[in-house]
């Protein structure tokens, strides 16, 4: 491994993966930094955050991909392409969290590899100079429902799948308000990969193969 980490070492690039509740998204970015040898973010990006601005985790933890409740603070609507404002009361907006996670997330694109998950992180690096490879992976419901279901927290088959459609939702009104593009669709990223159809051990080779084409190294190559 250590090799392979002296390698990416000197390449930045960034992972970024978009993902359907319940589709293996988080396991599949937890592969693929350990196959790469490369840093991995989730929810450690809302603890960055809140650090950066300053502010308790909290309000990060209760904004997280969520659409605006635009009860905090001046707000800019801007869907990725033109200017509205909204004024609400609270001194804390989620307008300033949403820049307060892109900094966040510019500065570990900066720091070297890794794999970034959700947060729009695609949107956020689409003009930063740092190669960026970003994925979106989904599954049928049924397989969505089983691997939520095998999580253990309790959940009957047709309450895990409100969960999903429900966060789904949430997902897709967040990416969509805060980009300009459409959450889930293909055009909106470089790969997208069916984990019902391959293991993750293969959608990872997919991908180092898809990496050696477009950026000339493969990163599982010792």
């Amino acid at each position: 491994m250590t090799d392979l980490n002296e390698k990416n070492e000197n390449r930045k690039y960034v992972i970024t993966v978009g993902r359907q509740f319940g589709s293996g998204g988080r396991e599949f970015a937890r592969h693929i930094a350990d196959a790469f040898g490369i840093a991995y973010y989730d929810k450690e990006l809302l603890l960055e955050a809140a650090c950066h601005a300053g502010v308790d985790a909290g309000f990060f933890e209760r904004s997280d991909e969520k659409f605006p409740t635009f009860t905090g603070g001046g707000f800019s609507f801007n869907m990725g392409i033109s200017s509205m404002p909204w004024y609400t009361p609270s001194s804390i907006s989620d307008e300033s969290i949403y820049r307060d996670m892109s900094d966040v997330i510019k500065e570990i694109a900066d720091r070297g590899p890794c794999v970034i998950v959700g947060r729009s992180a695609d949107y956020v690096l689409r003009d930063h100079g740092v190669d960026t490879i970003n994925l979106f992976i989904h599954a049928s419901m049924d397989d969505c429902v089983k691997r939520i279901l095998r999580r253990g927290d309790k959940l009957k088959e047709q309450e895990a799948k409100a969960l999903a459609e429900k966060t789904n939702k949430l997902r897709a009104n967040y990416y969509n308000f805060y980009t300009d593009k459409r959450w889930g669709m293909a055009s909106s990223y470089d790969l997208c990969l069916n984990s019902s159809l391959l293991p993750m051990e293969g959608m990872v080779d997919v991908l180092a193969r898809y990496m050696e084409r477009r950026l000339g190294f493969n990163p599982l190559a010792r």
